[in-house]
């Protein structure tokens, strides 16, 4: 079976686990520590290296499991306009693409178009910037994952009494498959 990986920083790690572990298409996911080189932010401008964030890594069935639903799952669970961490790094540059067009719409939506004198929608992202919200979402390249020990993997399942800032059965039950 063929899979890919990616990997998602932000929140609480044993909650990102819990929320992906249950997604049809998704074969495994594991926590750890990431490290990227190049991360972009769609607030500060210079690109700069990430080392040492806690991430849980995604391994999923392409075929059965888009990307994009992936990161709108993130999306779902932790806000990508407050400034939490979040963070998507992808292994291979053939996710790069999907993810900077996922994270473009993220960063663009709710941003009024320009408009011009003869009354035409320009579609134009940056024409009035104090009309969008900051998307604090950084993405890269992976440039190394260490996985964490065993007794750190599956923390909520083998704790059920801890609470949660997310509530997972609400974010479950909301979600389709």
């Amino acid at each position: 079976m063929y899979t890919k990986k990616i990997y998602f920083s932000g929140g609480n790690v044993s909650e990102l686990q819990e929320i992906f572990r249950d997604v049809p298409g998704v074969v495994n996911v594991l926590v750890g520590k990431v490290s990227a080189r190049n991360v972009r932010s769609y607030v500060e401008p210079e690109p700069c290296e990430v080392d040492e964030i806690s991430a849980v890594e995604i391994e999923f069935n392409p075929k059965k499991r888009d990307l994009s639903v992936l990161m709108d799952i993130l999306f779902s669970a932790l806000n990508p306009y407050a400034e939490n961490n979040l963070g998507v790094y992808y292994a291979t540059g053939e996710d790069e693409p999907q993810v900077e067009l996922h994270l473009n719409f993220i960063a663009n939506r709710g941003k009024q178009p320009a408009v011009s004198s003869a009354r035409l929608t320009i579609n134009d992202p940056n024409s009035n910037p104090k009309f969008a919200r900051k998307c604090f979402v950084r993405v890269g390249r992976l440039k190394n994952f260490v996985v964490a020990p065993e007794e750190e993997q599956n923390f909520l399942r083998k704790h059920p009494e801890i609470q949660t800032d997310i509530d997972l059965t609400k974010l479950k039950t909301s979600l389709r498959f």
